[in-house]
């Protein structure tokens, strides 16, 4: 079991989702970050360059068996990039191995719970 977590453009949220969705990963957990990285929102301000403002971004956590990783990675990939090529705050992925799952509801563990 893994856990994927995307950081990708507000704008380029819908896309995602229903991409992921038609491949059969429905259960997501998205939340609105802020931050940045090589991106920059550079203003300059009386002459001085203002120190970058943090630019609204959407956090996706989305728990898959090893089956569904590369799945999972290719279509966010697809989906979330401005263009062919890709463009700078595209956003960043990160593959974490996850030791357990528990499904409150009904206790079920691993795999299943997914």
């Amino acid at each position: 079991m893994k856990l994927i977590t995307a950081i990708i453009r507000e704008t380029k949220l819908d896309q995602v989702r229903e991409a992921l969705i038609e491949n059969e990963i429905t259960r997501i957990t998205v939340v609105r970050v802020s931050g940045h990285g090589q991106q920059l929102n550079e203003d300059i301000y009386r002459g001085k360059k203002v120190v970058p403002n943090l630019i609204p971004k959407v956090k996706l956590e989305i728990a898959v068996n090893d089956s569904f990783v590369d799945i999972t990675v290719n279509t966010i990939i697809a989906n979330a990039r401005t263009n062919a090529s890709g463009e700078v705050g595209d956003g960043k992925i990160w593959i974490t191995p996850l030791e357990e799952c528990i499904r409150i509801r009904t206790g079920e563990k691993g795999g299943n719970a997914i």
